[in-house]
């Protein structure tokens, strides 16, 4: 448990931010609350009586690292990521401390491990980035599943979702990295991340029961696409997504996800079937819950717990698979996914 120990959540405020404040309080952690709104930071203080409010910005590094003193680690929940990443994580880096990020952006994330992974590990700093739904579980799913061996020749990631009622966040990630690419599509193949205009195929997934066949809109990358092959010698990640959740993410009109329960999660529901093939052999890796952006917080918060108590593998810039044990890391959420590994 956290005993105590003070953790900096910068954009508290937001959807996801939400959960993770909650997550550590529940965890034993003490958040402190921070983000460029002093005005939301002040009402989010309120569901959280006794919680340090410090408001900060990307654009003042001074702002940031008051936020950050004698924090022992912080959680950055604000994007668009490309804006936040590398300000919170130079803040991090100034106070000594490991940094996690919930980041679904491709280019933020690449951008993370090009930018910072000497100076993260020559000072022996643990930087985090994508241990969200989109990018750490993947990964884990897939180091999980690769076991022992050394290389595979694919890993193909599908997401069964019920549907997509995205944050206001989300969407404002989403446009910034396509304006970053310039409308142009990614996937990682021949071992590279390829920009293209070329159209998504719809496939057939055959998800774990009671999902079971489904149409999915194949090569819709996520931020698997760098956290998997950052540390796993594999030349093809590809990644599919159900055409309902594409659906609903695509139109304008689509609200923002509800509240369902006494936890805030909404009704969405989800299944990340994993598969790694190496020559003629498969293995597979499944874990099923609910709502994307709340089962990002245990996720992350995990990630923290570790990094703060020694349970870590690796340091510098590191994706989940590699930095933690990724089979006990999966079983540790028991209370959140439900994880199944095939070898």
């Amino acid at each position: 448990m956290g005993s105590g120990q003070a953790v900096a959540v910068f954009g508290a405020y937001g959807h996801t931010g939400r959960f993770v404040v909650a997550e550590l309080r529940d965890r034993g952690f003490v958040p402190v609350l921070s983000g460029r709104d002093a005005g939301k930071l002040e009402a989010l203080a309120e569901s959280f009586p006794g919680l340090e409010v410090r408001p900060a910005s990307a654009g003042d590094p001074a702002s940031l690292d008051r936020a950050l003193a004698c924090a022992a680690a912080v959680v950055n929940c604000a994007g668009p990521f490309a804006a936040t990443g590398a300000p919170v994580i130079g803040a991090a880096l100034r106070a000594g401390i490991p940094y996690v990020d919930v980041a679904a952006e491709i280019e933020a994330n690449a951008d993370t491990f090009a930018r910072f992974a000497e100076r993260a590990r020559k000072t022996g700093t643990v930087v985090v980035p994508a241990m969200a739904f989109f990018g750490g579980l993947g990964d884990l799913l897939a180091t999980a599943a690769m076991g022992n061996w050394d290389a595979a020749d694919e890993v193909h990631v599908a997401y069964g979702l019920s549907g997509w009622h995205p944050t206001t966040g989300t969407r404002a990630s989403g446009a910034v990295s396509y304006e970053r690419r310039d409308g142009r599509r990614v996937r990682f193949t021949g071992g590279k991340l390829d920009y293209h205009d070329d159209t998504l195929p719809s496939v057939k997934w055959a998800f774990p029961e009671p999902m079971g066949v489904r149409s999915v809109i194949g090569e819709f990358s996520m931020a698997d696409v760098v956290t998997i092959p950052s540390h796993l010698a594999v030349p093809e990640v590809r990644s599919y997504m159900t055409v309902e959740a594409v659906e609903e993410l695509s139109a304008p009109g689509t609200p923002a996800p509800a509240a369902a329960d006494e936890r805030g999660r909404s009704g969405q529901t989800f299944v990340v079937d994993v598969v790694v093939r190496s020559g003629g052999e498969e293995r597979r890796a499944t874990a099923s819950g609910r709502d994307i952006y709340a089962v990002s917080a245990p996720l992350a918060v995990e990630a923290v717990d570790r990094v703060l108590t020694g349970r870590t593998r690796a340091t510098g810039v590191a994706s989940a698979g590699e930095v933690f044990d990724s089979v006990d890391f999966l079983r540790a959420l028991s209370a959140h996914l439900t994880f199944e590994l095939r070898r």
